[in-house]
């Protein structure tokens, strides 16, 4: 069975840190660029992140540019994302995805996990 699963979520205070897990079991990452998703409460779910196959190359979003920080660890089959300098619009759950490229649709979703930017 072909499962994404993602871990790391919680509650953060504003100016804080999480690092998001996304682990693959029953395909091998090697061959599907990632992606990072997020959903806020009543808000359409957007693209977030995006890393290469090779990990080579990667895009953000304008919202997350410079604060938040795609990669892949090809031989552990698992995607992160590092968040850093978190903000209350930050809230959300995330998603990690599996594309033949970034930009292509989604053949594989995660279940997501909450991330809640709270003081």
């Amino acid at each position: 069975q072909l499962q994404l699963v993602e871990s790391g979520g919680g509650l953060v205070q504003p100016g804080g840190s999480l690092r998001l897990s996304c682990a693959a079991s029953g395909f091998t990452l090697d061959y599907y660029a990632m992606g990072w998703f997020r959903q806020a409460p009543g808000k359409e779910r957007e693209g977030v992140s995006c890393i290469s196959r090779s990990g080579g190359s990667t895009n953000y979003a304008d919202s997350v540019k410079g604060r938040f920080t795609i990669s892949r660890d090809n031989a552990k089959n698992t995607v992160y994302l590092q968040m850093n300098s978190l903000k209350r619009e930050d809230k959300a759950v995330y998603y990690c995805a599996a594309n033949h490229y970034c930009s292509g649709p989604v053949v594989n979703w995660g279940q997501g996990t909450p991330v809640l930017v709270s003081s």
